[in-house]
């Protein structure tokens, strides 16, 4: 079934193709760049004033810097029961265990989803980055599925989450290409479980009583098309389902990239890995090479390069990327 969406731009597939491009041109290297850290953090505060453009990348470093750490204290609070039980010591490698039974597995992805989609950050990291960009013609490509962009006061127009969003269900299968809110999903198996929900928001174990790790069998979510479970809104295979949402927000990233075409643009990728480079950083080396008024800043904590090629375009700073955006907001 054609949607009406389907001859819309597709800014997604367009930039992985720059990102190919690029693959193939880029052969000198890379480089840390010039200067310490004082002098580039006043390069960037000027690239960014002079900027006529703004293209935030972010990847999971960002919201690593805001404080969403999936091991430590956060996983010790709420995982605990499951860590004693199936022996892993974070959420992402609990995100691939073989739980026991279905309602177990949506115990713990239910706390999962609500932690790191419903609570607020515990640091103000996004609302310093949107203090920065506020009053720049701006847009955010971001990999991650943790709405922390929205929710800090983004402009939902200028914003594209590439992977997915972990506050959406969509069909396993999938059967039809639309997708769910789930806030009142989770909210409804945390509750089944003993947990109890703070005025802000924040997930509260209630002292002294021992939470159920298994959800009612009625409260797993199944397809209103098909009958068939759902499953999170997530890019991991070729289930994943891009909505009208989707589409129209991948849309809107190609026009606001061919728009930006030959002006002051400034490419500020924040806290982006290895792990999906095609989406972000190698597009953005691509766009800064074929812009000579383009400049590319890499904030990254122990990845902060840049090809040979771009050098002189680029501005790399070596740190957390929260501490990196506090620093430039007071130059």
């Amino acid at each position: 079934m054609k949607n009406s969406w389907d001859e819309l731009p597709n800014g997604y597939l367009e930039t992985i193709e720059k990102a190919v491009a690029g693959l193939r041109s880029f052969r000198s290297g890379f480089s840390a760049g010039s200067g310490d850290r004082e002098e580039n953090l006043r390069r960037l505060r000027q690239a960014l004033d002079g900027a006529e453009a703004v293209v935030i990348g972010a990847g999971a470093g960002l919201s690593t810097a805001a404080g969403y750490t999936y091991a430590g204290e956060r996983f010790e609070r709420y995982f605990s029961d499951f860590a004693d039980k199936y022996g892993f010591r974070d959420m992402y490698s609990g995100g691939f265990t073989e739980f026991d039974s279905p309602e177990e597995r949506w115990a713990y992805f239910s706390r999962n989803i609500y932690i790191n989609r419903y609570m607020p950050p515990p640091k103000p990291v996004y609302e310093q980055l949107r203090a920065l960009v506020k009053d720049k013609d701006h847009f955010v490509v971001t990999t991650n599925v943790d709405h922390c962009f929205q929710r800090a006061g983004f402009d939902k127009s200028r914003l594209f989450y590439t992977q997915g969003d972990y506050g959406l269900w969509q069909c396993s299968k999938p059967c039809h290409d639309r997708t769910y809110d789930n806030g009142e999903g989770v909210r409804a198996m945390l509750l089944a479980q003993g947990f109890r929900f703070g005025a802000d928001g924040s997930l509260q174990v209630p002292e002294g009583e021992k939470l159920k790790m298994a959800v009612p069998t009625e409260l797993i979510p199944r397809c209103p098309v098909c009958g068939r479970p759902m499953s999170m809104n997530l890019r991991g295979d070729d289930t994943f389902v891009e909505d009208e949402g989707w589409r129209k927000a991948s849309a809107r990233y190609s026009d606001f990239l061919r728009r930006s075409a030959g002006r002051r643009v400034l490419f500020l990728e924040l806290g982006v890995g290895g792990n999906t480079p095609v989406i972000i950083k190698y597009p953005f080396w691509q766009m800064t090479r074929e812009n000579p008024k383009a400049t590319y800043a890499c904030l990254n904590y122990g990845e902060a390069v840049c090809p040979r090629e771009i050098e002189k375009q680029s501005i790399c700073l070596e740190g957390d990327a929260g501490e990196l955006l506090r620093l430039l907001g007071e130059e």
